[in-house]
Order: C-alpha cells, then structure tokens, then sequence
C-alpha cells in the first residue's frame, strides 16, 4: 500500500510500487470532484502539476538490491509464502558484469536463504571456477525467491507475483550479460515458449544485455551427458566477455 499524506501543500510517501499510477489517479479523482461542483480542496493548475512531479522526483532516487529486498518485506504476494522457510533474494557482487538466473529455491535454499547452495549449487560453483571467476564475482538469483512444494515448476501466478523484483535486480545490477539456467529462466526472461534445446548455444537479447541460455545445473546431475553442452555455452561467453 502507498500512503500519501497532503497537508499545507506538503506530502509524504512510502513505498514506491505503483507510484506513478497512484499519482495518475490522485489526480484524476480531484479534477473529477472539482467537475462535479465539490469544494474544500486546493485543483488549481500549480496543485495539479505539484501531483504530477511527484512520480517524476521519485524517480530519481537511485534504486538498490537492499531497497529492493526491502520493498520485498516478508512477501506474500502468493501462495509459495505460506510453505516457505526463507525468502531467497539472491547473492553475489553489486558491480557483476555477469549474472546468472535459475528457476527458483530448492530445499537447502530455502532451509539458508542464499541461492544454489545444494547439489545443483556446487556444479554452479565449478561452472563459474572454469569461466576464470568466483561466485562472489558474479550474481546470482532465480526467476522465483520461495521454494515450490516439492520443487515442482512454478506456476504462472507465482512467477507474475515475483518477476518484477527479478526484473528490478537486472535493472539495478545493469550486467554486461546474463546466464540463464533452464527452461523456465530462459522462457520467462525471453517472453518465449522455444524449449531450452532450442534456445541454448546463442545469444539472445534482454533490454540491451546479452543472455545467454544454458542447460540448469540439477539437469545436468540427472543428464551429465549433457555437460559438454554446457561447456560449448561457457565458452562461447567467455570469448564474448573477454571482447
């Protein structure tokens, strides 16, 4: 919820979700009173375009992962909330070029709240070693930040519910690059339906940043020979990244 206190000419708001609309409809709902012959309160032009600058300030306040994961709180925009042990926002270096985005929280990330920590994490692990770089020099983070009932795909909802802090993260971040793991990160972060088979081996577009879709690391636990795909795919982003 956004709160807007008016008094004197004066304002004060928290939380910026949805500012911009609130603002738009502020401002609508008093011309509509003015029109229909209320008083009591202050419609001039100057007043109006006060309400107007207000998005447009807010705006200019520079956006961080800790503000980020403040807005988040203690989420519970779906349903994931109400089995979940611990929202997993994500991890890594601020100032990464290169950021990895997977599917959502299995059980042990869900247990620490830090992300690919478990089996599919340590794979991840050696993954970034054998592109040159540490885990505390990349970012990483999922589509998703509760763990799934029995790791089950995520549903269309949940995704809708959390995507947009997923998509502040990127913003935030501004990565030269992003990897995606698996079928879901790639799907949802490319608005397509290809499956990953498809998609992986290439570099596609997202904003302006280069991503690069590849095999999920619990895949490849369940289908290693599917690890010199993968390592087709680092390589290609190493040689990108070292352009």
């Amino acid at each position: 919820m956004i709160l807007v206190v008016i008094f004197g000419g004066n304002y004060k708001m928290t939380n910026s979700r949805g500012l911009n609309v609130v603002v738009e409809e502020v401002k609508n709902y008093l011309c509509f009173l003015a029109e229909n012959g209320c008083t009591g309160f202050d419609c001039k032009k100057k007043s109006l375009e006060t309400i107007e600058c207000w998005g447009r300030d807010r705006a200019f306040i520079p956006e961080t992962l800790e503000k980020i994961r403040a807005d988040i709180g203690d989420c519970r925009c779906c349903k994931l909330s109400n089995s979940r042990k611990n929202i997993v926002f994500g991890a890594g270096s601020p100032k990464a070029s290169l950021v990895f985005v997977g599917e959502g929280p299995g059980f042990e990330e869900d247990k620490t709240g830090e992300p690919f920590v478990g089996a599919a994490g340590k794979l991840l692990t050696k993954i970034i070693q054998a592109i040159k770089l540490a885990r505390e020099q990349v970012y990483i983070c999922n589509i998703i930040k509760c763990r799934p009932p029995g790791n089950r795909n995520p549903e269309p909802d949940e995704i809708k519910a959390c995507f947009p802090f997923l998509e502040r993260q990127i913003a935030t971040l501004k990565p030269d690059f992003i990897c995606a793991l698996g079928t879901f990160a790639a799907q949802i972060l490319l608005d397509t339906k290809e499956p990953i088979s498809k998609l992986r081996g290439r570099f596609h577009d997202y904003k302006g940043i280069k991503l690069l879709p590849t095999y999920h690391p619990a895949y490849l636990l369940r289908s290693p020979d599917k690890k010199k795909d993968v390592w087709e795919d680092m390589k290609k982003l190493m040689n990108e990244m070292e352009k």
